[in-house]
């Protein structure tokens, strides 16, 4: 068994080191810009992987990253362990009584906002697949549905952060994006669930499970997550409380049941992600949770976990070299027209005005983080070459930096025209 000697523990170490101070100051600039922390984090990232630093320094950049592959080894560890446990509190996100509070509206716009750029993707995928750069034909139908999915996929963490900065989080607007997100996620990681089965180099696991099984397994995972799971999770809670409580019980439980799904559906055959993703949301569901316990869990992974990962992402891939510009325009014309096109549809389905559609469209087309997850899985499992993955990098960049300021330009434009329509 390969051990840490000296040297890949001190170059571990400073990899460590070295991310997360790249991930604070370059996070805190773009917060103090009123932009997503997660978009400085990639920045940092970009600066001292392959794209920047190792062309200046390359001497420099090897010794640090790539000469200890022992080191390299374990920092993957921490990477997926990160991924994990984001995975987790954005399920915790999910509100399940308030995707049925909002009803009608929210089903229109959900259904809508998912069914076109879900369209539009499996066709682009489907039809163009051999204009992407895979070379293996067989992965033409995981491909069509990961592609799908990646463009109809909403990043609940971010637009939940532009809500709360614009100050509409409990608005009627606010509160309708936010479920139709909520839904967005809970629906895309299905599919994506159903497009890791269909790709045996997915999983780390030797299984034998059919695609049949497997999906009947993942189905049958998630009814226990939500119905008995949720039910034992409450009195655990209670039992734990009694022992250790507070935010200590709540983190213990918190992590343990984390773990526990991402094993259960790795060994299924699907995605560790999408077991962590289910139990955070019938953690997050428990009556016994605090606000407090949330919010520390949640800070606990947010700033020590989630920015390693996406400083990582600067440097796996060569942004420069594997930048496509016209695979990045189709990608970003393809991916805010049926998403945006899709909100407004079901906005006014919905009973919206015009101004509140388009709000809604903007809204529900921040992909954020989640976007660049389901991409970086899909790079690791060979589904996609890393000029698509840099494109939908971008692609989640951009819509994520665009969508507040239009929400708040429609908004204003809605009132002015109420304003001006009652004092006629």
């Amino acid at each position: 068994m390969a051990r840490l000697v000296h040297d890949d523990v001190f170059y571990f170490l400073l990899q460590l080191c070295l991310m997360l101070v790249v991930a604070r100051v370059f996070g805190e600039i773009f917060k103090r810009m009123n932009q997503p922390a997660v978009v400085g984090e990639i920045l940092g990232g970009i600066i001292i992987g392959p794209s920047v630093f190792s062309h200046f320094f390359p001497v420099t950049f090897m010794t640090i990253f790539n000469n200890h592959p022992n080191s390299s080894m374990a920092m993957d560890g921490i990477y997926n362990i990160s991924l994990i446990m984001m995975l987790f509190i954005s399920g915790m996100e999910i509100e399940l009584p308030m995707i049925w509070k909002n009803g009608r509206s929210a089903i229109f716009i959900s259904f809508l906002g998912m069914l076109i750029p879900l369209s539009l993707g499996c066709l682009s995928g489907w039809f163009l697949f051999d204009r992407f750069g895979i070379n293996n034909p067989s992965y033409r139908p995981a491909f069509t549905l990961f592609f799908g999915t990646a463009l109809s996929i909403t990043a609940l963490p971010v637009i939940a952060k532009i809500l709360l900065d614009l100050k509409l989080l409990n608005s009627k607007i606010g509160s309708l994006i936010v479920t139709c997100a909520m839904l967005d996620d809970f629906v895309g990681w299905l599919l994506f669930s159903v497009v890791l089965s269909l790709m045996p180099a997915a999983s780390g696991v030797t299984v034998n499970h059919t695609l049949v099984l497997t999906l009947f397994l993942t189905i049958l995972f998630a009814v226990l997550t939500l119905t008995i799971f949720k039910f034992l999770i409450n009195r655990l809670f209670v039992f734990i409380s009694s022992k250790a409580g507070g935010p200590a019980g709540a983190l213990t439980i918190a992590m343990g049941m984390c773990f526990i799904g991402a094993l259960i559906t790795e060994y299924i055959g699907i995605h560790a992600l999408f077991g962590a993703f289910l139990m955070g949301v019938a953690f997050g569901e428990s009556l016994e949770l605090t606000e407090r316990s949330k919010d520390i869990i949640h800070q606990f992974v947010i700033n020590v976990f989630a920015p390693l990962f996406f400083v990582s992402i600067g440097l796996k891939v060569n942004f420069i070299e594997n930048f496509n510009l016209s695979l990045t325009l189709f990608i970003l014309g393809v991916s805010i027209i049926s998403k945006i096109l899709g909100g407004y549809i079901g906005g006014r389905a919905g009973g919206l005005s015009n101004y509140e559609s388009l709000a809604i469209g903007f809204g529900i087309n921040a992909r954020g983080a989640m976007e660049i997850i389901l991409g970086l899985v899909a790079l690791q499992a060979g589904l996609i070459t890393p000029q698509i993955f840099v494109s939908l990098t971008i692609m989640a960049i951009v819509t994520s930096l665009s969508s507040g300021g239009m929400i708040k330009f429609f908004l204003r434009k809605d009132l002015f025209k109420k304003d001006l329509l009652n004092s006629k």
